[in-house]
């Protein structure tokens, strides 16, 4: 081997070592996750006391184009058990389909029944969901405000349950944990589920038991609305307003309360539109929250523990750039093109052992990670995450290009729209979903992102395919996540072939129509 080899060789193990330790790092924050629940699980908060009167409550209900689910959620709203003269509804709509006219029907209807009931219009979307919030906030008439997402389906004592925790004047906020209605609709949803209660179930209640700061997760839970303009109000420079309005809120001493044991169901997207869409805003948020906000987290007179937790959290989106490098990095490795020389060598060092440790902590602590939430969340159940685990390590790799597009945006600082998760209403409201897929939401429009997925697809599906013609069955098992990328680019593409295909069948009828008239 010449030189240049030898240092081409040790240059691109270098890289591939360091990418693997980066998310080895947030494998063991999962590991860490796990061990903090264990020591923490039968820390669950109680309320100070109870109230002699109840408080007077605002519920706010913002939303976009959201005429599928409107009257499920007021139904559910408007069955919350509270005092009917204590408790205030805020519709906060901007549309700019036929919602609007829809909720100014069930206005009308439940003021009829006697309910203090408000659509409130705003013609454009200054803020998006963030200024809508803060223009409501400026009139609501309660001291607590109930957030709840359109999809949301809350259950009658929700704020018999909540609203106790705040006779402790430094509780600012009580978060409830998120369920999900149609968890078992396809594999998309069931995975999502099992990706959703790692979060919620672990990482939230640790947070909060283990003294760390957690945020709001956008819904299903109660703001005490003086502590949200302690904290400066609601601001619109991320896309990400709860996770940022919960970070200054902590910093100014407010506490949060997590109910891990209190569900509020909710829908899970169905399609991989809505799902990319969704973790597309998340992820990017999240970076912007970080670039905005982290500085200012390790100036502030906070535990380190608060601080450290709050860098993983805020950093760990960095992941899915990672994740890209890694899938460049490893290919001529697992095909023998770049091989390990000098104290990199295989034979009689170390190395067997550093490899088998990273990926230990980069796959097997996320595998433990989810087999407890799961536990947690299902107890008679979670033996199921055994059949999924494939679906979501695959699921998680076949995102990275989706993500990693969001991470560089917020970085460079591009804006976009806050495009909100396309909801369906199922929670048995009758919903014909082919009539409301193709009426009310549109899938990508671009087919940039499936596209490279598709390329990243083939590109590992090529390397799968020689790793059993040289009998590397090891690394074909490995590897056999990254064609996780078939899956999120055909259902894709799929999506957006058929919305093509429904747009030039409306077309047709359409013009039908206007040849007969």
């Amino acid at each position: 081997m010449t030189s240049a080899e030898y240092w081409f060789n040790f240059i691109w193990l270098v890289a591939y070592f360091f990418v693997l330790i980066g998310m080895a790092g947030y494998g063991f924050h999962r590991l860490l996750m796990v061990l903090l629940y264990m020591k923490h699980r039968k820390n669950t908060p109680k309320p100070a006391g109870q109230w002699e009167e109840w408080p007077m409550v605002t519920v706010q209900l913002p939303m976009f184009n959201e005429k599928f689910v409107v009257e499920g959620l007021l139904r559910s709203v408007t069955a919350i058990d509270y005092p009917k003269d204590k408790l205030e509804i805020q519709i906060l709509d901007d549309s700019t389909d036929d919602t609007w006219d829809l909720c100014k029907q069930q206005v009308e209807l439940y003021k009829a029944r006697g309910f203090d009931i408000v659509c409130l219009h705003r013609e454009d979307r200054t803020g998006f969901k963030a200024g809508a919030l803060e223009a409501a906030n400026a009139v609501a008439k309660g001291d607590y405000l109930l957030i709840l997402d359109a999809d949301f389906r809350p259950e009658p004592d929700i704020l018999k349950v909540t609203i106790p925790y705040f006779t402790d004047p430094k509780v600012a906020l009580v978060q409830t944990r998120w369920g999900h209605i149609n968890r078992e609709k396809n594999l998309l949803t069931k995975v999502q589920s099992i990706f959703l209660d790692g979060h919620f179930a672990l990482e939230q209640t640790v947070r909060n038991r283990s003294g760390r700061f957690f945020t709001f997760n956008g819904t299903a839970g109660v703001w005490r609305k003086c502590a949200i303009e302690d904290g400066g109000g609601w601001e619109h420079d991320t896309i990400t307003e709860d996770m940022d309005l919960s970070y200054r809120v902590q910093m100014k001493g407010w506490n949060f309360i997590y109910l891990n044991d209190y569900v509020t169901p909710a829908e899970l997207p169905e399609d991989m539109d809505g799902f990319k869409a969704q973790q597309f805003r998340w992820t990017k948020g999240s970076i912007q929250v970080c670039q905005k906000m982290l500085f200012t987290i390790w100036k502030a007179k906070i535990p380190l523990k608060a601080k450290l937790e709050a860098t993983t959290h805020l950093t760990c989106n960095y992941s899915y750039l990672a994740l890209i490098f890694l899938c460049f990095l490893v290919a001529p490795i697992c095909m023998g093109a770049i091989k390990p020389t000098g104290v990199m060598a295989w034979d009689g060092s170390i190395m067997p052992w550093l490899v088998g440790l990273l990926i230990f902590f980069g796959t097997v602590t996320v595998c433990i990670f989810y087999f407890v939430a799961e536990g947690i969340v299902r107890p008679n159940r979670w033996k199921r995450v055994f059949y999924l685990i494939w679906p979501l390590l695959a699921l998680a790799v076949g995102m990275a290009v989706n993500n990693a597009k969001a991470v560089i945006e917020a970085v460079f600082g591009k804006p976009s729209e806050f495009v909100r998760t396309p909801k369906f209403g199922e929670s048995g409201e009758g919903q014909k979903s082919i009539e409301k897929r193709s009426s009310g939401y549109k899938a990508l429009k671009s087919v940039i992102v499936p596209v490279l997925e598709l390329m990243f697809g083939l590109y590992f599906g090529a390397l799968e395919v020689i790793m059993l013609i040289t009998g590397n069955f090891l690394t074909f098992i490995l590897m056999s996540p990254f064609l996780g990328f078939f899956y999120t680019s055909i259902s894709s593409l799929a999506r957006l072939a058929d919305a093509r295909r429904q747009r030039k069948r409306a077309e047709a009828e359409a013009a039908a129509a206007a040849t007969k008239s």
